[in-house]
């Protein structure tokens, strides 16, 4: 009998289809193996007994890359004749639903050949195998093979076809495989354009970052800057030509035992920062640590990543040091991944390492970090994007989810699945709104999508939300729907975690458009995967000045302050008011009391901002989230009293707690009560209800937070090894989407 197995999931790209070879010519089988749109399809003649035993042994050996989400067996029609087991050349699909392997780090046994001075590939910067290198951020189309690829242009040497020919070879059909000889090769310049000759380029390379110069290095998803992470100087400079103010920097770090001289890192956070995705974790700082205190001032938090690709590995090996390696882009800019792009930047780097492999998609770090033995992603990208994530049941429309304004990403639905992007940042420029176009332009490349439903959110400023509007605008048949903004988060934690019951959602972050036209961000809803029942949220307080009092922490203390003592505030003495002018106060409190470009809000992010400015920590943000880092660092474990708080008709006014928070005269009692506070006000609410608690909102990213809530409520359910930011927002309009439009 011949049966047709077809198996979907991460299979394309991982060394599959070889396994499936080796595994069948073991068991004496006849049949052929191919990628297709879907995945991977076997053909094979074997008994039930057989064919039993073959499923069984690929679910239980199947390649360490690889990901099984599901495999369909049926019985071929048409008698076959096989005179082996053979691996057929790709077929092409008109349904595309496979997925799309991440760019994964340098394996084992490519850096065991990267330094065997015996080996053809010794020293080899780009060094791959079945098992490591780059995948997504080279694919042009599906199926993922190599004629589909940035590495189409490079033509395999003798020795290297050899390899990607022999089933038995850990570099057969290896996409992005080559040698000294064949493959992508190494240049560099300075930041006139002007090439710089060298015997080796790595040694120079390394000797420029040891002498205190900013480099530019191209990697897998895009450019770094990189300098010297114990030079003062060079920080200092990186910081001050990039416009960077204090927003901590990435450190690579060679191995393992350079990380631990920097940061404390237990069993969960080594096996995170170890794993193949090897993205930046962040830790807490050792105080002996050796590096700048301009690399994350102010802060005991240090993010650190091991070298991912064989030439990081061979800077570092012979500058022996960490290294900043911060994304090459300035604020509200995309990564750069082209000579053209990283050329525009040429005022802040001195010199310029680059290749001739061509990023087609760029791709920058994935952020994580490690709490209560859980793992949370601050950014889904290099390693791990894109996402596929399961829908709760089927539908038969196309929909394009367009996600947020900030830590943008954007979704597509195939099937039961969701596709989610990697992450793309901030909607703040017009380079970043036509890199977000590209990135929706490419997952309608590969997979051949055209939307059927387009899904935005509800603020009628954001990008996000024209751009849909603008393709409704072109296209009459497109469906639109808007999902408001927390109701979204709280979906894609639901669908992360599989939940689909009644919950109570808490939903808190920076800014949000709310269905009654204010600013929310501290929300509870009783919610199902249905609809959504606003139960309670913080009292609405103004924002000062609107967008400036999101980068202003000053502006929304001066308007609790308003709020709490009136006009009495002119008599006061603390710090947020000695951060402006008699003059400023006066016109502020003007506009607070007619409500001049004062917008209602109810942030918790906000609450935060509040708080760092009335005990002094900042008054002014140079980046989103900085009030909440600083507030972490200044939390003590001792304190677990909290501050009295009322909820009245679903309101819970903070001018209560800010009076009891400006009678504190220590700091760390204050911050520590705050914290405690926000938890019980969630566990308050939590016995009311009586329900499962979903938390969502980019608040929920606060590490001091997530683990106080965490021993308080220990069920309660969290985005786990996924972003509780907007880069969840996309997902969360998917699944509302799916709802509206699903197959019956």
């Amino acid at each position: 009998m011949v049966f047709s197995i077809e198996i979907r999931g991460v299979v394309q790209g991982v060394g599959f289809r070889p396994f499936i070879y080796n595994l069948a010519a073991l068991m004496g089988l006849y049949g052929e193996v191919s990628n297709n749109g879907y995945g991977v399809l076997i053909l094979l003649d074997a008994t039930k007994e057989e064919l039993d035993e073959f499923v069984k042994k690929i679910r239980d050996n199947k390649p360490p890359l690889s990901e099984i989400d599901s495999i369909k067996i049926t019985q071929e029609k048409k008698t076959k004749s096989f005179d082996g087991f053979s691996i057929k050349m790709s077929e092409g699909s008109k349904n595309l639903s496979s997925h799309i392997p991440p760019d994964i780090a340098m394996c084992e046994e490519c850096e065991r050949e990267l330094h065997d001075k015996s080996n053809r590939r010794f020293e080899h910067p780009f060094i791959t195998c079945v098992s490591c290198g780059p995948r997504f951020s080279i694919i042009k189309n599906l199926p993922y093979d190599r004629k589909h690829t940035s590495m189409d242009e490079f033509e395999m040497c003798q020795k290297c076809a050899q390899e990607y020919k022999n089933p038995h070879d850990r570099r057969y059909h290896a996409q992005p495989i080559g040698c000294h000889e064949c493959g992508p090769k190494l240049s560099l310049f300075d930041n006139s354009g002007k090439v710089i000759e060298s015997e080796n380029i790595i040694d120079k390379t390394a000797k420029l970052i040891a002498d205190g110069k900013i480099v530019a290095i191209k990697g897998i998803g895009g450019y770094h800057l990189v300098c010297d992470a114990t030079n003062d100087e060079a920080v200092k400079l990186l910081r001050e030509r990039k416009q960077r103010p204090s927003k901590p920097f990435g450190v690579m770090v060679k191995d393992i035992y350079m990380s631990k001289n920097i940061a404390t890192i237990n069993e969960k956070e080594e096996e995170l920062l170890c794993s193949n995705r090897r993205p930046i974790v962040l830790f807490k700082k050792r105080e002996d640590n050796a590096l700048s205190r301009h690399v994350a001032p102010n802060i005991n938090q240090i993010g650190l990543f091991l070298a991912y690709t064989p030439l990081h590995h061979l800077i570092l090996q012979r500058l022996n040091r960490p290294i900043v390696a911060t994304s090459a882009n300035i604020s509200d800019e995309p990564l750069c991944k082209s000579y053209d792009e990283i050329m525009r930047l040429r005022g802040i780097w001195d010199f310029c390492l680059d290749n001739d492999r061509e990023i087609v998609n760029s791709c920058d770090d994935s952020v994580a970090f490690v709490e209560g033995e859980k793992t949370f992603m601050l950014r889904d990208a290099r390693g791990y994007a894109p996402l596929y994530l399961k829908l709760p049941h089927k539908t038969d429309k196309k929909i394009l989810a367009l996600g947020a304004n900030q830590k943008s990403s954007v979704a597509i639905t195939i099937s039961e699945s969701v596709v989610l992007s990697p992450y793309i940042g901030d909607l703040g420029s017009l380079s970043s709104i036509e890199h977000y176009k590209s990135h929706i332009e490419t997952l309608k490349r590969i997979y051949e999508f055209e939307p059927d439903v387009v899904v935005c959110d509800k603020h009628p400023n954001y990008e996000s939300t024209k751009y849909a509007k603008e393709l409704v605008m072109q296209n009459q048949d497109l469906k639109l729907l808007q999902v408001q903004h927390h109701y979204a988060h709280i979906l894609a934690t639901m669908g992360a975690g599989g939940i689909t019951t009644k919950v109570l959602g808490v939903s808190f972050d920076g800014t949000g458009y709310g269905d009654d036209g204010n600013l929310w961000g501290g929300e509870f809803f009783v919610c199902d995967l249905e609809g959504y029942e606003r139960v309670a949220h913080f009292k609405y307080f103004k924002l000062l000045g609107g967008e400036r009092a999101i980068k202003e922490p000053r502006r929304v203390a001066l308007s609790f302050l308003f709020d709490i003592y009136g006009e009495d505030v002119f008599n006061l003495n603390n710090a947020t008011l000695n951060s402006f002018s008699a003059a400023e106060i006066k016109t502020l409190y003007t506009a607070w009391k007619n409500g001049l470009n004062s917008p209602l809000s109810s942030s918790c992010g906000r609450l935060f901002d509040a708080l760092a400015s009335i005990l002094g920590v900042v008054q002014v943000c140079s980046y989103e989230g900085e009030s909440g880092l600083l507030l972490e660092s200044l939390y003590d474990e001792n304190i677990l009293e909290s501050y009295i708080f009322g909820i009245e008709d679903g309101e819970i006014d903070f001018s209560q707690i800010f009076r009891q928070i400006l009678d504190e005269e220590n700091s760390r009692v204050a911050v520590s009560k705050f914290f405690n506070t926000i938890v019980e006000i969630i566990y308050e609410m939590h016995k009311k209800y009586d329900l499962p608690l979903v938390l969502g909102g980019g608040v929920f990213q606060n590490r001091v937070l997530l683990r106080l809530i965490m021993r308080k409520i220990p069920d309660v359910i969290l985005p786990e090894m996924f972003v509780s930011n907007d880069g969840a927002i996309a997902y969360g309009q998917a699944l509302a989407a799916s709802l509206e439009f699903k197959t019956l």
